[in-house]
């Protein structure tokens, strides 16, 4: 069991139960993945950014990233069906867990004059979306080395029904919401 995890089975759980007057444990919000992509326009062009951003996102979360694929053909992007456009990883039980852990604690603190984040990322059924500007800011990642800083879209999956009960999981767990 993570550090994460066993906060929120001691201490978010019985929190939980407390505000929204759960009667079933079965009713209790959790998280149930961690969804993390990078989209590379530029990467039809130069595969060699492709490559780069797949070793990086794998070395971030810890698990073998994919290439996501154009779906369509856009002439006016110059973008065939099937060409490679960006990266994507879904993490779930323990490197789900860590990579909460290591975001929360880590790698948000890293962002230059961070003052929380928005809660405007909730998209009415408690799931939330965060997007980052900047990827260096995970420690796995050697500043030196990354050529081309790129951003990336983190997706915090969640069983809550409502925003209020996601925001309040997660405020309990430790995000840094802005106040």
């Amino acid at each position: 069991m993570t550090r994460l995890e066993k906060i929120y089975r001691e201490n978010v759980v019985p929190d939980l139960q407390k505000e929204f007057n759960y009667t079933s444990p079965m009713q209790l919000p959790g998280i149930e993945k961690v969804s993390l992509n990078i989209g590379l326009g530029a990467a039809t062009q130069n595969n060699k950014l492709m490559e780069e951003a797949v070793s990086e996102l794998t070395a971030i979360a810890g698990q073998k990233a994919v290439v996501t694929r154009a779906r369509k053909s856009i002439a006016s992007f110059k973008l065939r069906e099937g060409m490679p456009i960006g990266a994507r990883v879904t993490l779930r039980k323990d490197r789900m867990w860590d990579f909460l852990d290591k975001l929360m604690n880590f790698a948000l603190p890293r962002v230059r004059d961070f003052r929380g984040i928005p809660d405007r990322g909730f998209d009415g059924r408690g799931n939330f979306t965060l997007g980052i500007k900047e990827h260096t800011i995970f420690p796995e990642l050697e500043i030196d080395r990354v050529e081309n800083p790129k951003g990336m879209n983190i997706t915090i999956v969640t069983t809550a029904s409502t925003d209020r009960e996601g925001k309040f999981l997660l405020d309990k767990l430790g995000m840094p919401f802005r106040k």
